[in-house]
């Protein structure tokens, strides 16, 4: 069977393929995957936060009976790890801020980090966490931990590049 003996058959009309990328956008629209613009990274992290021990706190409840109370919420234990700054006791400082640290990363774990990514600090409930990390950094210059302070930095960096300045390490 030749060419000429074959039908061949126009599909039927419809708007060109390219014209429009998925979400209705023009093609060639260039959108942000994550809130920090990273096309191959993984999503922000926004926790859950812990309302009650956050209200406790506003009512200026003492942060050492909302810690005991709450002790997965960051926010207590950031609390507690910057009156001690305050009061100048840097070694109490490192050990709340460390405390509240590791209850931030377990809270994060669960909800999707990875050990890695954007965790916003202008999320209200991610700053419990931040401050901690924050908190750690200052504890740890304080008794000269040098290590500790860059490894905490560099977490704030890779957390949310912003977060150093607005807790007052810029």
């Amino acid at each position: 069977m030749g060419l000429s003996s074959r039908k061949f058959i126009d599909p039927p009309a419809a708007e060109p393929c390219h014209t429009r990328a998925a979400g209705g956008l023009p093609h060639g629209t260039i959108v942000a995957m994550t809130q920090f613009g990273d096309l191959l990274g993984p999503n922000p992290v926004r926790l859950p936060g812990d309302p009650e021990a956050e209200a406790e706190l506003q009512a200026s409840e003492n942060p050492a009976i909302v810690a005991a109370a709450h002790p997965g919420a960051s926010v207590a234990w950031a609390q507690l790890a910057e009156d001690a700054l305050a009061d100048d006791k840097a070694v109490t400082a490192y050990a709340y801020a460390r405390t509240g640290y590791h209850r931030g990363l377990d809270q994060l774990r669960r909800n999707g980090w990875k050990g890695f990514g954007p965790v916003p600090y202008d999320h209200e409930p991610n700053r419990g966490f931040l401050r901690c990390v924050a908190a750690l950094a200052l504890a740890a210059d304080a008794i000269g931990e040098t290590d500790e302070y860059n490894r905490c930095l560099d977490l704030l960096d890779d957390c949310d590049p912003a977060a150093r300045g607005k807790l007052g390490l810029g």
